[in-house]
């Protein structure tokens, strides 16, 4: 195993995309104002816990419970389509009653450790070496740390008003995702089912 800068670079860039936590902001300014208490520190670090376990255990854990992939990306797109729902029409459907406020729940899981990174990090395994894997997930944690930590500072640089413009439409594109995930993991299961039937 060795370091190589490409491979750190491409994976960075990939993951920084699925993880997209500046396209969250909105979301995490939703859950403080409901009151989620969302503790930067704990947030980072148990996403990168959550996403160092998959990225080890993370076929053997779904075979252990006879769930696939494409199942558990399915479940993933249900619960962001809930979080859409409620950031367009504003409403509450998420109860924000985690001991440790929402920082794990909805924060680490499925916000930044979801079915997308899941997901990549697998395809990863495949391409790159370990080692350059945890690197660029590692420095894309640190970015996800100082977005959380600095998020009252952004919404008031960007006011009430670009909170609330941000908050509807990345619900519409946080929809559009959903459907998108679901969408293409239901094709792949019809699509395993038929060829299983001929």
């Amino acid at each position: 195993m060795q370091l190589d800068l490409l491979e750190i670079i491409s994976a960075f860039i990939v993951l920084f995309a699925v993880i997209d936590i500046s396209g969250s902001m909105p979301i995490i300014i939703d859950i403080r104002k409901k009151g989620g208490e969302v503790n930067a520190f704990e947030a980072a670090a148990s996403s990168f816990l959550i996403l160092i376990v998959f990225l080890f255990l993370g076929e053997a854990l779904l075979g252990l419970f006879a769930v696939d992939i494409e199942s558990f990306a399915i479940a993933g797109s249900f619960i962001l389509m809930i979080m859409a729902v409620e950031m367009i029409l504003g409403v509450q459907i998420f109860k924000h009653d985690s001991p440790s406020g929402a920082s794990i729940v909805p924060v680490a899981f499925p916000l930044v450790a979801g079915a997308g990174s899941f997901t990549t990090l697998l395809a990863f395994r495949a391409e790159f070496e370990l080692i350059n894997i945890i690197t660029a997930l590692f420095l894309n944690i640190v970015i996800v740390f100082l977005v959380l930590h600095y998020t009252h500072r952004i919404e008031k640089l960007l006011g009430s008003g670009g909170v609330y413009v941000l908050k509807k439409f990345f619900g519409i594109i946080l929809m559009a995702m959903s459907i998108k995930l679901f969408m293409s993991n239901f094709t792949k299961l019809l699509g395993d089912l038929i060829s299983n039937l001929n």
